[in-house]
């Protein structure tokens, strides 16, 4: 599972936008009149296995498509 620090550099890297920070972190992207939203989780750890697989579907991308976004 990907390392928070690379969940944060990919968001940045491909268009989303933090518009809230409070217990979370809350970003997001629109793209194609598509508004998608996502949030992570503040800390340096990895995102666990269930909340990473719950992320790649609000972010409408496959793994692949996000280690390749890096």
């Amino acid at each position: 599972m990907p390392k928070k620090s690379h969940v944060r550099k990919y968001l940045r890297r491909n268009g989303w936008v933090l518009f809230k920070d409070t217990d979370h972190e809350y970003y997001k992207k629109v793209s194609g009149g598509v508004e998608r939203v996502t949030k992570l989780s503040h800390g340096k750890g990895e995102v666990p296995p269930p909340v990473w697989h719950k992320m790649l579907r609000q972010m409408g991308i496959t793994e692949a498509e996000f280690y390749a976004g890096l």
